[in-house]
């Protein structure tokens, strides 16, 4: 199987590598992520829209698995894998410098240091939308448990906030002993979907 710049595996066929749609939360955005680093590129992405820019909800520019090369080279890209994403990517396009501030830019920094990833705005030719997973399997495992990211019950937390963020609120109608979904001009002004 032919591998990744970084030497994940890669394929045309996204259910060979395990390629899943994870939603970046607090947004309405999901990426396509290789399964075994998806909990570091979205606690990475959600992160990233909560201390350095919110995820533009306009034009859908938050990308995920591509089977592709780096553009200008003929190795497979880490999108090919699953394992890089872009965020923000028309605020941020190849080859543009300095679209973050010194402080975003510290920001991310620390944030690809504690996810484990690598920012293309440190490369020669600046991608500052880009970020890639740079850890092995086994690295990638470990660092999942040491940020406590392993949960196997975070998929089910996810579609449970999906389900609020699209049904409204519940509030419990203890009278009646059932629950109930507020409509939306019910709920109280500081409860806002996830």
């Amino acid at each position: 199987m032919p591998t990744s710049q970084n030497g994940w595996p890669a394929s045309k066929d996204p259910d060979e590598i395990d390629i899943v749609h994870k939603r970046i939360v607090g947004t309405n955005r999901k990426l396509k992520v290789a399964r075994p680093v998806a909990p570091l590129l979205i606690a990475f992405a959600t992160d990233f829209h909560n201390q350095v820019e919110p995820i533009d909800e306009g034009q859908w520019d938050e990308w995920g698995y591509a089977y592709r090369d780096v553009r200008g080279g003929s190795t497979l890209s880490n999108h090919a894998s699953g394992t890089a994403i872009d965020l923000n990517a028309t605020k941020h396009p190849l080859g543009k410098e300095n679209t973050f501030t010194e402080e975003q830019s510290r920001t991310i920094r620390r944030l690809c240091r504690k996810y484990g990833l690598r920012w293309g705005g440190d490369y020669q030719r600046k991608d500052e939308m880009h970020f890639e997973v740079v850890m092995n399997a086994a690295q990638v495992r470990n660092l999942i448990r040491t940020l406590g990211l392993d949960d196997g019950d975070q998929e089910a937390k996810e579609a449970n906030q999906d389900d609020q963020a699209t049904s409204g609120i519940v509030e419990s109608d203890s009278s009646r002993s059932r629950n109930r979904v507020l409509p939306s001009n019910r709920r109280h002004h500081n409860q806002r979907p996830v």
